[in-house]
Order: C-alpha cells, then sequence, then structure tokens
C-alpha cells in the first residue's frame, strides 16, 4: 500500500482551479476528493527513487472554502490519523472571487525548526506560528498567498540531526563534509523542513510561491566567474549543483507554474512519461547548470488586479566582470515585458526577488565600490583585493551589479509612471535578515505609484548582535558618509535614485502581510514571541 512520505502542499489555486502536490512511498495513483465533489488525479512520477505527484484540481467554485483529502490509489491517507499528528482542522482550498482583497504573506530564510521540546537555538518559528494562529480560528484571517523568497533549505549548514545521518551514510571527513551531497541527501532537507507538523499543515491550506536564494545550494552560489571557477573544480561540486537543481525543480519549481504552463512544459511532460524522469531531469539540470540563460526560473502570477513577478537573482546571473548582469538578456526582457504588458491591468505589481534592490546605503556604496574594484578600475592589485572581499563579505546584491540596478530603477519609474499607472510598485524581498521599508526620492519628477522596497527576514533564524548592530549602523549618517568615501575611491557614479529607510530596522523571526484592496495597500510587520503566537510590530498605509 502507497504512503504519504511528504505533503501535501497546496501550490496553486485560482477562482476554479488549483494544484496539490505529494511525494509518496511507491508509483502510485494521487487523488484529491474535495466536500463539493470537485477534485482531480494525478499518476506519480519517478526521480532518484522517489515518486511525486502533482494533482491538477479543477471544477472549484469561485468564492468558496472547500475541505479536501488525500488518497492514494483509493486509500485516504490525509488528513492523517488522529493518534500521528496534533489536532489541527480540515485542510481547506480557498477560491478567490472578482473583486476580493488579496491577502500577500512574505518572508525568506527558514531552518527547519528542531522537534517539539527540544532547545531552538534559533527562538520561535514564524510559520508554526502562523500556523498555530490560523488553526485557532479557520474562518479567519489568513493569507491567500504564502511567498517564499529564498533559502527554503540550507544545503550548506545542516542540523544536528541531518548531520547524524550524513555521518551514517558516508564519511564527514571527506568533502563536502557535514553538507548535502547528492539528491537523496536534498530530499532529507525537504523531510526535516516540511514534516513539521503545524508546517506541514499551513503548507496544505495556504497556497505558496517560491524562489531560491543561495543557501538553497550553497552560500555565495554565483557570486562572480572567479568564484564559479574555483566550484568547478571541486571534485563534489557538480553532483551538488545538479542535485540542487533537480531538488529544487521537484519540490519548488514545479507548483509555482499554473496548470496551463504545467501542460505546455516539455520537461515535465518527459518526466512524467518516462517509467524514470532521473535521467530527462538530470539533462535539464546539465543544461541549466552549463548556459544558465537557456532556462527561466522567474515566473508571473496574477491575483485578480495584483501582479506578481518572482525574479530569480541566482541562476539568471550573468558572472563575467566586463558583462556583470544580475539578470541574463533574455531574463531582463523577460521581466520589463511582463511588468509593462497591459499595465493597466493591474492595481499593484509586486516584484519578488531574494536580494533587495534598496539596501541600507553603506551596504549600497560598499558593493558598488567592490563591484568598481573587481572590474579593474582601480587596477589588478585592487582586483584581487576586491574579490577577496566580495566572498567575504557577501557583497552581491543589486547594488554590486550597478547596470542591472540601474535598470531595475529605471523600469520601475516606468511601470509607475503616466495614466496606467498602477498604484504600488512594491519589491518584496529577504536574504538580509531584518525588516525594514525603503522609499526612494527621484532627482526628477516622481512616478505617480507608490515605490517602496519591502524587506523581512529571517522566517526562522538565529541572527548574531554583530548583524543587528552592522546593519543598524548602516543606515545612519555616519556610515553613509563612509559609503561615499568609498564610492569615490571606486570612481563609482552617484546612484540613479537616492532612498531613505521609513520602517525598521526590525530584528527577529518574522513576517510581512500586504493587504490589497482595490488603490489601497496596507502592511503588517509580525515578529514570531518566545511565548507562542504572532505580535504585530508595525502596521501602516502604503499608498498615497
Amino acid at each position: 500500500m502507497a504512503g504519504l512520505r511528504l505533503g501535501p502542499l497546496l501550490r496553486y489555486a485560482d477562482g476554479s482551479d488549483a494544484t496539490v502536490w505529494v511525494e509518496t512511498s511507491r508509483p502510485c495513483t494521487a487523488e484529491v476528493r474535495c466536500a463539493d465533489g470537485s477534485g482531480g488525479t494525478s499518476r506519480t512520477f519517478q526521480v532518484a527513487g522517489h515518486h511525486y505527484a502533482l494533482v491538477p484540481v479543477t471544477g472549484l467554485t469561485p468564492g468558496t472554502e472547500t475541505a479536501y483529502e488525500v488518497f492514494l490509489d483509493g486509500a485516504r491517507v490525509w488528513p492523517l490519523p488522529d493518534d500521528s499528528a496534533p489536532s489541527l482542522p480540515p485542510s481547506v482550498i480557498r477560491t478567490r472571487a472578482t473583486g476580493d482583497e488579496v491577502r500577500v504573506a512574505f518572508g525568506s530564510c527558514r531552518w527547519a525548526a528542531p522537534p517539539s521540546g527540544e532547545h531552538d537555538p534559533a527562538g520561535p518559528d514564524a510559520l508554526d506560528s502562523l500556523a498555530e494562529r490560523i488553526a485557532a480560528d479557520p474562518p479567519g484571517e489568513r493569507p491567500d498567498v504564502l511567498l517564499l523568497l529564498g533559502d527554503q533549505v540550507y544545503a550548506d549548514e545542516t542540523s544536528d540531526a541531518t548531520r547524524r545521518r550524513l555521518g551514517a551514510r558516508r564519511d564527514l571527513a571527506e568533502p563536502p563534509g557535514a553538507e548535502v551531497a547528492d539528491y537523496e541527501e536534498y530530499t532529507w532537507l525537504y523531510y526535516e523542513s516540511w514534516l513539521d507538523p503545524q508546517v506541514r499543515w499551513l503548507l496544505s491550506t495556504v497556497p505558496s510561491c517560491m524562489i531560491f536564494d543561495d543557501h538553497d545550494v550553497i552560500d555565495d552560489w554565483n557570486t562572480s566567474a572567479a568564484w564559479l571557477a574555483d566550484m568547478r573544480v571541486k571534485p563534489w561540486w557538480r553532483e551538488r549543483i545538479l542535485s540542487g537543481l533537480m531538488s529544487y525543480w521537484v519540490h519548488q519549481h514545479l507548483g509555482n507554474l499554473s496548470p496551463a504552463a504545467l501542460a505546455a512544459d516539455p520537461l515535465y511532460a518527459a518526466v512524467r512519461a518516462a517509467p524514470d524522469g532521473t535521467d530527462a531531469l538530470r539533462d535539464f539540470a546539465c543544461r541549466a547548470d552549463a548556459d544558465r540563460a537557456s532556462v527561466r526560473w522567474s515566473y508571473r502570477r496574477d491575483f485578480g488586479r495584483v501582479r506578481l513577478l518572482m525574479v530569480d537573482t541566482r541562476a539568471a546571473r550573468v558572472l563575467e566582470e566586463d558583462e556583470r548582469a544580475m539578470l541574463d538578456p533574455g531574463t531582463a526582457a523577460w521581466l520589463r515585458e511582463q511588468a509593462l504588458e497591459e499595465r493597466g491591468s493591474y492595481d499593484h505589481l509586486l516584484v519578488g526577488t531574494s536580494l533587495p534592490w534598496l539596501l541600507p546605503h553603506l551596504v549600497h556604496d560598499a558593493e558598488t565600490w567592490n563591484a568598481a574594484l573587481c572590474r579593474g578600475e582601480r587596477g589588478a592589485r585592487w582586483a584581487r583585493l576586491g574579490e577577496k572581499v566580495r566572498r567575504a563579505a557577501d557583497l552581491e546584491h543589486w547594488a554590486a551589479f550597478p547596470g542591472s540596478f540601474t535598470a531595475l530603477t529605471e523600469l520601475l519609474a516606468e511601470v509607475g509612471t503616466g495614466a496606467e499607472a498602477p498604484a504600488s510598485v512594491l519589491v518584496l524581498s529577504g536574504d538580509v535578515h531584518h525588516a525594514y521599508v525603503a522609499e526612494p526620492r527621484w532627482p526628477a519628477a516622481a512616478p505617480d505609484a507608490r515605490v517602496l522596497q519591502l524587506t523581512c527576514s529571517p522566517v526562522h533564524n538565529s541572527v548574531p548582535l554583530s548583524i543587528r548592530a552592522g546593519f543598524s549602523f548602516g543606515w545612519g549618517a555616519v556610515a553613509r558618509a563612509l559609503g561615499r568615501r568609498l564610492a569615490r575611491h571606486g570612481r563609482c557614479p552617484r546612484p540613479v535614485v537616492d532612498w531613505r529607510k521609513t520602517g525598521g530596522p526590525w530584528f527577529g523571526n518574522q513576517l510581512m502581510t500586504l493587504t490589497l484592496r482595490g488603490r489601497s495597500a496596507r502592511l503588517r510587520l509580525e515578529q514570531a514571541r518566545a511565548e507562542g503566537g504572532l505580535t504585530t510590530v508595525e502596521e501602516s498605509d502604503l499608498t498615497r
């Protein structure tokens, strides 16, 4: 009899359709049955000895909430038996009706929480806290979608429990040591993270959109051409990057796609048609690694009159110093096309990018200075030093790709200007282990839309005192003056836009939630409390 190994995850949901992702213990037919009679079935596909299905659910009624169950070969496997799981409400699929408000919760950087009762050095998990609140009041407020903006798993910073499993499988004295090495070990990270009982239930009942960041593969992933050259000579790197891309495609990327996009995806069709899809997926990962521009991980989702563009800022990079860019030409063109297409058809544009566009001023100037050194602005000696500093200090955000920073800034201004401009253009990011709101100040006429950088992380991670102090200092006047001196040394031009921090910095395990109704937008920042639950730290109106 087939068993449910992981999931269900409710990934896509609109007015009438949804997708539900599962991993099973053996080949079978997965079925989702909804209380209103709707549902769907899908045969599992196989990758590296594991069995998965992404079940399309059709026939849903807009503006309703429908409980669902999961069956494998006709036997019910979800909800779990009462004696094997905490008491939680039924998993439901909520569908949107035209004109509904849209709630978008987002954050990044989540270490898996340890089992209940064990000490948690990272403190309370914001996703656990969100699950507890929703479970306590099922009809109450909940996100329409949860955006996880990178570092869903940490391939290079494993837990004690995972290290013990790795040590039982291979010699940790040999590289890559206590980091994951292959696809099988990647699956352990997802089990550890997504089998957390509260998080498992949360992901079964709140749709989610995901994008990777560096720790999903390794810290500093694709920092520079020199970094990549150094990694490619390591004997363990090829298996690591291929397994990282393969496991991301299976566990995260597939669920980002709409049913229509899935139906048109040749790789998905090939993997499902094969008795074993491992070779087809591995060939795809090889192409993605060899030619990053040949694959687009970025995607678009529409929630009524809210448009979301999730942008890959890791695998889409151009790394050669004389052509360095955050986005390859194809991805940059896609972003521009999606942002400007039928501009009057949406009221809010959300740009999800794991790495912030606007940073503390000292960090921004340090990154542009470092980019100038690395491309040889001050000579070969400074270029060698710049590469060392870039890796040591993680200087790799939008500011470290000055041309891309300028292009994104100009695109956001163009989108936000004119009669068809949306009410808001909001850049949603994580990565930097604190939360803040930053607003650009334009040198000439400001866009008609409200343009903001909204940054929120971590969801569940430790934040050393040194990081807190550094980011707090980075926003101040002294830090700004120091940053300008660095920029002058690097012969860097002034940024095309100035900005100021209008909220934060806030530190802790936290989530931001946007509530979008018509042309209004409200922001709420909540932090997980040690005693349980979420507490509101900030709430504000974002529209003019």
